[in-house]
Parts: C-alpha cells; structure tokens; sequence
C-alpha cells in the first residue's frame, strides 16, 4: 500500500452516532444526546463522557446493538470513496470513538479489515453499562492511525485522516492530510482542509 486512509465512523462514514442510536433503543436518548453534544464541542473530557453516557444503557438487552446497526447509513459518496482509495493502492481503516460491536459487520463487508472501535461489555444477554478494555479516546486514535501506518511501513505524510469532532483533533493533527468532513469548530481549526458538503466523494481529491 502507497497510502493510508483513517475514517472517523459515527457522523462520518456513517450518517448517525451508534451512542445515540442506543440510547434512542434504550430510552435514555435526551440524556445521553446532551453529554454526547457537549463532548462533541470539547467542553467534556471524551472519556469521561463516553462512560458517562454508556452507563446509561446498563440493563438494556444487547439485541438493541443488532437493532441500532439496522439503522446505520452510509454518508452520500462512501462506496466510491473506499472504491478509489482501493484503486489508487490506498488502505482504508477506520478509527471510532463508537462500538466495535455495531460497526464490524458493516466494515467487513465494505472491505474494511483495519479498524478499532469501543467494546461494551455484556453480562446474561444485557449491557452491563460498561466497557471493556482501554478506550478509544483522542490521544488514542491518533496512536492507532501511528501503528497502522506502522503495520504498512508508511511515513505519517502518507497518511490522510477524515473525522467531524474534538475527539478527532490528535488524529487529524497526526495524518499527512487531516480532514474535517462536516466538522464542528474546534476541529475545523486545526485541519488541513475543511469539507463543508455531506460527500464522502469529496475526499477522493486528496488520496
């Protein structure tokens, strides 16, 4: 592989947040979406919060993860985006502040193999409210775009990376190109480039 291209997935390669799709499922959604608006912002530390809203979910059943999955899309220009990044000898990860329970299916069969993401934990069929192992926060997304441009023996400066918020800001100060696609503020300050229409296609440019 020439180059490596990291996705952000919930409001990126994705049109929702699986937390919320969650906590829509769960009945908890006016709660959690409040904490997920201000992480978002970089008013809250991103680790704090994400536990703080996966709390919430504790005793929902863990069927509400196929449920949530069910209801994911695609953004506008995803397919064409991983089909030209294959062409042009690009890897595709992602890179997700959200659940690799949700998101796996759908990145095996776009093709995706390199990928991390969050891992609820699950106690008799229910969401125990917590998760399993380190999380996925900003200082860890950039170290995980660092080792797969590792794992492909590629220079930083080949890397390109695309997300939409503050959890994004390390990830995006790492890559080669950083990409704020439909991003709030504080990222859109520290990108190389803005993308302002909701079109994964807009990203072929710069691969």
């Amino acid at each position: 592989m020439n180059k490596l291209l990291v996705l952000d997935a919930d409001s990126t390669l994705f049109n929702e947040e699986a937390i919320d799709l969650l906590s829509a499922l769960a009945g908890v959604q006016n709660q959690v979406s409040n904490i997920t608006e201000a992480a978002m912002r970089g008013e809250l530390d991103f680790a704090e919060s994400l536990m703080q809203r996966v709390s919430l979910l504790k005793d929902s059943p863990a069927n509400l993860i196929d449920a949530a999955r069910n209801q994911l899309t695609l953004t506008e220009g995803a397919i064409e985006l991983i089909s030209a990044a294959k062409q042009r000898n690009c890897e595709v990860a992602v890179v997700s502040g959200g659940f690799v329970e949700i998101i796996e299916p759908l990145l095996i069969s776009l093709g995706i193999h390199k990928y991390r993401a969050n891992q609820l934990e699950m106690q008799d069929g229910v969401l125990s409210g917590n998760l399993v192992g380190s999380i996925v926060d900003r200082s860890a997304k950039a170290n995980i775009l660092k080792e797969f441009a590792r794992e492909l023996n590629l220079d930083l400066i080949d890397t390109i990376a695309v997300g939409d918020g503050a959890n994004d800001i390390e990830m995006i100060e790492t890559a080669g190109i950083g990409i704020a696609f439909c991003a709030k503020a504080a990222l859109t300050k520290v990108a190389d480039v803005s993308i302002n229409t909701r079109d994964l296609k807009l990203v072929i440019d710069y691969i």
